[in-house]
């Protein structure tokens, strides 16, 4: 490969670690080539993408983005699974393929940001819940000492409307 080719590898690398949310390192060893675009097709569906990467390459890919904490993954063959919208996702997808396609595929690790993520991290990650159900918690949990502070303030009004129809009640029942 000649240097120039190289230049233009280590340049489409660092966008993708530069444009992702989240990269799952794999050791994709044994995969045949049915397997991988089987997996590719997965993640595209998940928002993100798979490259089976150069160590080397990778290296100097991960030194101009800013994520050179995962050069102790780059040993062995790696491919990288890039995730460019839920994090979540394209951890899901890429855990599910492996348990259930029954390959040799295994997770090395990953980066989310800045931080570096153990496989454990990973498998971590998929049971989380989804973004739109942590944020419709958050916001119950916010409006809870709301409804209860107005629960509050409206019992004494609804204790003496109870007691108001109540005497009515009784009013109307001595008149006849």
């Amino acid at each position: 490969m000649k240097k120039d080719e190289k230049a233009v590898i280590i340049d489409k690398l660092q966008e993708s670690f530069t444009k992702s949310n989240i990269g799952i390192l794999t050791n994709y060893r044994g995969l045949k080539t049915v397997d991988l675009l089987e997996l590719r097709k997965r993640l595209r569906a998940a928002n993100g993408k798979y490259e089976v990467v150069k160590n080397t390459l990778a290296n100097f890919a991960a030194d101009k983005a800013g994520v050179s904490q995962i050069k102790s993954l780059l040993n062995e063959t790696t491919a990288i699974a890039f995730g460019f919208g839920e994090v979540r996702d394209v951890a899901v997808a890429l855990t599910d393929y492996a348990r259930t396609s029954k390959t040799p595929l295994t997770i090395k690790g990953g980066f989310l940001g800045s931080h570096l993520l153990s496989p454990q991290d990973v498998i971590t990650l998929t049971t989380l819940p989804t973004r739109p159900v942590l944020i419709s918690r958050l916001m119950g949990q916010l409006q809870a000492p709301i409804s209860m502070l107005m629960g509050q303030l409206n019992a004494p009004l609804n204790g003496l409307a109870n007691v108001l129809r109540a005497r009515m009640k009784q009013l109307e029942g001595g008149s006849n």
